[in-house]
């Protein structure tokens, strides 16, 4: 849902440059809930105040729901037949794409370098591989970009 927001607020209506997206994108991140909701209330705020709050929030959320609504309804009724459970499987490697190709745009739109992409990948990879408890991994994490940036400013002096 990123990438059709970026679209239409950044590059079709201008709303919010570039720069102000990815930052409302690392705000809507740390907020909890869920980020598309999140965008949502930032963008409309920006544009039309309460107004525009409530009716990004009902656009970002009604459709999903609508559309999720009538695939359980559907999909109650034909879950056990072979074909579907095909399709579901099928469309699998569609969605790594879907997330993955925002995901780089982002990237390169953040400067974020090979170094510093290692850092999430390292994460995901212990969570997954090692089983290490996510809190864990936030912390040292944490810890590491305090250690990282100290030693930079250091270097600077």
């Amino acid at each position: 849902m990123l990438p059709l927001i970026q679209r239409e607020v950044v590059d079709r209506k201008g709303w919010i440059d570039e720069e102000e997206f990815l930052n409302m994108i690392a705000l809507a991140q740390a907020a909890p809930g869920l980020i598309a909701v999140n965008s949502a209330i930032f963008i409309g705020w920006r544009v039309g105040g309460w107004r525009g709050v409530c009716g990004a929030v009902l656009g970002a959320v009604l459709p999903s729901f609508f559309i999720i609504l009538a695939i359980a309804m559907v999909f109650r009724e034909w879950k056990e037949l072979p074909a579907v459970e095909a399709v579901f499987k099928g469309v699998r490697p569609a969605v790594v794409a879907l997330i993955a190709a925002p995901l780089f745009k982002m990237a390169k739109a953040a400067k974020i370098s090979w170094f510093t992409a290692l850092i999430p990948i390292s994460a995901a990879l212990l969570i997954w591989l090692a089983h290490v408890n996510p809190i864990w991994v936030i912390l040292a994490t944490v810890l590491f970009t305090l250690v990282a940036v100290d030693i930079a400013e250091r270097r600077q002096k």
